[in-house]
């Protein structure tokens, strides 16, 4: 009888990388909505100490953080919707998966350089 031997270690093809980067996306997407939770509940505060934690929040480190907020939302956003298209669609295929990572990559770099260049410049242009 043959025993099942596991890997000692996993490969890191593309689909295992958008895999773990889908999962990590989206435990900093819920860790931001108890951030932000955080922020607007000083709304009922009142004015001043609204002002105070808003003052905080415009330092150059959160506005350096809100690139990173805007390529944590566009990667699961769109690795979401490759996901769809694997799971309903003629995408599973071994060719078309991984061509489908690359391109999720591609266009997932495009769209956060096209959006954190005028973030970046906006941060630090004060």
């Amino acid at each position: 009888m043959k025993v099942f031997q596991p890997q000692k270690r996993y490969r890191l093809h593309p689909g295992y990388i958008a895999w773990i980067l889908h999962r990590v996306t989206g435990i900093l997407l819920g860790l931001y909505l108890f951030l932000h939770i955080w922020v607007i509940h000083y709304l009922a505060q009142g004015e001043q100490a609204f002002n105070e934690v808003m003052g905080v929040v415009q330092s150059p480190l959160f506005l350096i953080l809100e690139v990173g907020l805007l390529g944590t939302v566009v990667y699961h956003g769109v690795n979401g919707l490759r996901v769809i298209l694997v799971d309903y669609g003629n995408m599973a295929k071994r060719d078309i998966f991984r061509k489908a990572v690359y391109v999720t990559f591609a266009l997932c770099a495009a769209i956060i350089i096209a959006g954190g260049i005028p973030m970046l410049m906006h941060a630090f242009s004060h």
